[in-house]
């Protein structure tokens, strides 16, 4: 197998997965225990919380907070906000985020909020002007992701926190669920007040992400019991899990092979529309204002679906776009949202590489799509 949809998932790094076992087998302890074996899981998870605030920059290691994954997370930091300042319902957000945000937004809307849709460009960009112009006296959050999931397209987060501080007294929230582990993050420098990340992009397990919450603000708790993570989201640690995350973390933190992966990337991405003359780029052609690992590319003529099943017969795993909605007969809503026509946008194809990629798999790829471009 050629597995090149990492923006869908990855695997769990043979490190991370050494570092959660003994969790799931001789060390079990509830980490609220008072006694030695439980006060072991604790320190478990505290050095876990070190390992993850330490790859995203943040100033205080109890500024991330554990949930299941990206969508709890983006769920918490939008809906936790507006439960906290109910007199500050309009939201700002973009028409290219995750379902997680991007329909959490709809059925805001629908119970009363008032949200505003930035839109992007052909290439997938935003401008910068237009979220200027919709800052409101009540603007309560603006969410926007750091790295487009189908696209790969890296927003300019830096500029946007800028603005916000300077325009407005909104929080800013980011999905950086697909940027995390691929692009460099400086939380402690960046205008940023909420953080989403999820596990399962950068080889840690399915079932674990975090929250970081800038130190001063406030969210009501998203889970209510036992008042576990400081009273911020109740119920018992999954302790493997976060030891993984962790893990995982520091591992991004240590990887030296970003250039590799790129270089993979590039030759990807330059080979197919070299080859094949029906092959057009979705997103920005800088390739340095997207994700490393990430190339999206419309095959015109033909149906992105069938492109997957013959290309998963042959042994490739790709994607349409988000594997959220990858049963879905319908075009990607971030293509439609940048323009491309219909009958380009459903020919699309996402490619995505993790640090696991070799040249020969490339090679290989490429090889197996030229077999099924000529059948």
């Amino acid at each position: 197998m050629i597995y090149l949809d990492n923006n869908a998932t990855t695997c769990v790094a043979p490190e991370v997965f050494e570092a959660m076992q003994p969790y799931l087998t001789t060390l079990y302890g509830n980490p609220s225990s008072a006694y030695q074996f439980g006060r072991r899981m604790r320190d478990a998870i505290e050095n876990a919380r070190a390992q993850v605030a330490d790859l995203l920059g943040a100033k205080n290691a109890g500024e991330i907070v554990f949930t299941s994954g990206g969508s709890e997370s983006d769920n918490w930091a939008i809906g936790g906000f507006l439960e906290q300042n109910p007199a500050r319902r309009h939201i700002i957000t973009t028409r290219v985020e995750h379902e997680a945000v991007r329909n959490l937004c709809e059925h805001l809307a629908e119970i009363g909020c008032v949200v505003t849709w930035l839109e992007v460009d052909q290439n997938g960009e935003l401008d910068l002007d237009d979220l200027r112009k919709s800052l409101r006296g009540d603007t309560g959050i603006v969410s926007i992701m750091l790295a487009n999931n189908e696209t790969g397209v890296l927003f300019p987060i830096e500029e946007v926190g800028s603005i916000i501080r300077e325009h407005s007294g909104a929080v800013f929230h980011i999905d950086g669920v697909q940027a995390v582990g691929k692009v460099p993050i400086n939380l402690r420098e960046w205008p940023v007040d909420l953080f989403s990340i999820s596990g399962h992009k950068f080889h840690a397990p399915k079932g674990v992400g975090a929250l970081y919450i800038r130190r001063g603000v406030k969210l009501p708790p998203f889970i209510i019991g036992g008042g576990q993570e400081q009273g911020r989201r109740s119920g018992t640690e999954a302790v493997p899990n976060i030891v993984a995350l962790g893990r995982a973390a520091q591992l991004a933190k240590e990887f030296t092979g970003h250039e590799q992966v790129r270089s993979l990337r590039d030759h990807l991405e330059k080979e197919i529309l070299a080859r094949f003359q029906n092959a057009r780029l979705n997103g920005t052609a800088n390739r340095e204002r997207r994700l490393p690992n990430t190339s999206n590319i419309s095959f015109v003529g033909y149906e992105g679906q069938e492109i997957v099943r013959m290309l998963d017969e042959a042994g490739v795993c790709v994607s349409t776009g988000s594997a959220c909605n990858s049963e879905s007969r319908e075009v990607s809503a971030v293509l439609k949202t940048m323009g491309i026509p219909f009958e380009i946008a459903r020919g699309s194809i996402r490619f995505s590489l993790s640090r696991y990629t070799t040249a020969a798999e490339i090679d290989e790829a490429l090889s197996i799509i030229a077999e099924i471009r000529n059948t």
